[in-house]
Order: C-alpha cells, then sequence, then structure tokens
C-alpha cells in the first residue's frame, strides 16, 4: 500500500519541481535582460549557451563585446546569487516552520541575521581586512559571527541537557535585541561608512562576482540534500513530538540537525546579501498551502519558489526607479509586510 503512494509522491514532485525550474530560467533570463542597457532575451541565451564547451560551435556570435560582458561578468553572477540566496531563505523558512510547527517562523528568528549584520557592520566601520581573504572578508566574519551568535542561542536555551522551543525562541529574542543595541551603537559612530552599513543592512546582490557563487552553491547544494533526507522527521514533527516519537523519529536529534543547517545556510545567505526579510515567511507559507503540508513537496518547492521570489524582487529593485537601485529589503518588506499580517489575522482566528 505504502509503494502507490511513495511513487505518486515523488511524480507530484518532480513534476512540479521541473515546472518551477522553467519558469525560474525564464524569470532569471529576463532579468538579466533588464537594466541601463537593454538586451534581448535570444541574446542571453545565446552568450551563456556559447560558454558551454560542446555547445559553442554551433553558436555564431554576433554580439557586442560589451554585451556578453554586461552578461557573463555582471548580470549572470548577480542573477544566480540572488537564486542562491532566495533558496536558501525559502528553505531555512520552512525547516524552522516545521521544526518549531509555527507558521510564522522565519530564517532570522534565532538571531542568525543580527549576529552576521553585526559582524559585517565591524567589518565596514573599522575597514578590517584579513590579508588571505581579500575580498572574502566581510562574508567570512560575517559567517562567523552569526554562527556564534547562533551559538550562543543555544547555549541559552540548553538547561540540562534538554533544549524547548519556548526557551530557544526566547533565547533568540534575547541575542536579537542584545546585537541590534551593538549595530546601533556602531552605526552611531561611524560617521563615514554609515550609508554603506545601512544599504548592506537592507540587503543587496551587489556583490556581482562568479567566486560568491562558488562558495553558496555547495552549501545551499548540501544543504538542500539533507533536508529532503529529514523530510518525514518534518511530517511528523507536524503531528506532535510525542507521534513523532512513537514513529521512530529521534526528536531531539532530529530537532538540533534541523536548526543548526537551517541556521548555518541562514547564515551563508545573509554573509552574501545582507539582511533579506519575509523571503523564509512568505514563500513557504505559499506553498504549504497550495500543495499540502508533505515536506517532501514543501523542501524542493519552497527551494525553487524562493529563488523565483528573490531574482524576480531584485529586478523590480533594479529597475523601478532607475538608474537609482533600490535596497533589495525593501522590496521583498513591501511584499512580505502584508501577507504577514494576513498570517496572523488567521493565527488570531485559530487556523493554527
Amino acid at each position: 500500500m505504502k509503494r502507490p503512494t511513495l511513487t505518486h509522491s515523488f511524480g507530484k514532485v518532480a513534476f512540479w519541481s521541473i515546472l518551477l525550474s522553467i519558469i525560474l530560467l525564464i524569470v532569471m533570463s529576463l532579468s538579466i535582460t533588464l537594466g541601463a542597457a537593454s538586451i534581448d532575451f535570444i541574446v542571453v541565451w545565446k552568450v551563456v549557451l556559447s560558454k558551454i564547451p560542446i555547445i559553442q560551435n554551433w553558436i555564431t556570435v554576433d554580439w557586442k563585446e560589451s554585451t556578453e560582458t554586461i552578461i557573463w561578468d555582471i548580470r549572470l553572477p548577480r542573477v544566480i546569487l540572488g537564486a542562491l540566496v532566495g533558496a536558501a531563505l525559502s528553505l531555512a523558512g520552512a525547516i524552522y516552520q516545521g521544526v518549531l510547527r509555527n507558521p510564522l517562523a522565519d530564517p532570522f528568528i534565532l538571531g542568525v541575521s543580527s549576529g552576521a549584520s553585526f559582524g559585517a557592520a565591524l567589518v565596514m566601520a573599522f575597514g578590517w581586512q584579513i590579508a588571505w581573504l581579500g575580498k572574502f572578508t566581510l562574508p567570512f566574519i560575517a559567517f562567523l559571527t552569526g554562527l556564534a551568535s547562533l551559538m550562543i542561542v543555544y547555549y541559552l536555551a540548553t538547561v540540562e541537557r534538554k533544549m524547548r522551543v519556548e526557551t530557544l525562541i526566547l533565547s533568540g529574542v534575547v541575542i536579537q535585541a542584545f546585537l541590534g543595541a551593538c549595530l546601533s551603537l556602531i552605526m552611531a559612530l561611524s560617521n563615514e561608512q554609515l550609508q554603506t552599513i545601512v544599504f548592506w543592512m537592507m540587503g543587496s546582490l551587489s556583490l556581482t562576482d562568479w567566486s560568491y557563487n562558488q562558495i553558496v552553491f555547495p552549501v545551499i547544494s548540501i544543504a538542500v540534500i539533507i533536508a529532503y533526507f529529514f523530510s518525514r522527521d518534518l511530517n511528523m514533527f507536524g503531528l506532535g513530538e510525542e507521534v513523532a516519537h512513537h514513529s521512530g523519529v529521534s526528536v531531539q536529534r532530529s530537532r538540533i540537525i534541523m536548526l543548526v543547517l537551517a541556521s548555518l545556510i541562514t547564515g551563508a545567505a545573509v554573509s552574501v546579501s545582507g539582511a533579506i526579510g519575509f523571503v523564509g515567511l512568505v514563500i513557504p507559507h505559499i506553498i504549504r498551502l497550495i500543495f499540502g503540508a508533505d515536506y517532501r513537496m514543501i523542501i524542493p518547492l519552497s527551494v525553487i519558489g524562493g529563488a523565483i521570489f528573490l531574482v524576480g524582487a531584485d529586478a523590480f529593485a533594479r529597475t523601478i526607479m532607475a538608474p537609482r537601485e533600490l535596497p533589495l529589503g525593501i522590496i521583498t518588506a513591501f511584499l512580505g509586510a502584508p501577507f504577514f499580517a494576513y498570517l496572523l489575522r488567521r493565527a488570531r482566528r485559530g487556523y493554527f
């Protein structure tokens, strides 16, 4: 009886994943065409395909060198980084909502974002530069401080080797408040770099360099595989901890693994893009409303959906007031805040 159900589920996941992946490719392509220099949709694909060894011999070069530079060296790395960051934040949000059994949970709930922002602000305010890291100093320090804040949260939440969800969330609130105060102090003391810090905190994909994608991509890919492996555990969490325990799930072990995984990918995303809110709140919940509460569906579709959402939001942020660029976090907040209010109204009516 179980085999047909699993087969049907896998077929459904594969179908929707392929469909959303096609939509993602279209959105990414359209995003690359937009900007101060308008580029034809077909030219975008020709330039990208010309970089593939097997296919490049079949492509006729009929574009300017400057056009190829804009596409390959500037816009494509940014669009891919947006897709990776959106996927990471959405996946983290889905995990948090499943483990904490709270549809209002988002990737920043445990203070990882505040920790990463604090580290980035230190680097920008004092001009720190680690010689062997070079341009990676900022994301590296941001990731480390985000990881440090996570460890402090877990330490505060652990009592007699046990960790309760309520204590974990409260510990995250405490750390967020403290780091927020530290961040405000740094901003008050940094006159010249204040605008840079504020812009970074509001979210940006300005780190348009292939090297950042090469670092983030393996992290996100491994995280997706691990999260999908734990999809059954997340489904059991939705039925309650006692049911999960009696179903053979090691509740404490699975919870810690998933929370650490979600926090690490949040730290990785924030370290290269700044604090971009509401992606991890909105996308997993939309996927859940449309496709149900099965995490075999939620995890892969949230990853692709988050990538689509952030790539589209970034294109909007770049073009709505061109040539001026709006911080990406403003766009996602405008879209996410009303949805968050809608969720709160549903929660008050007892839907969750």
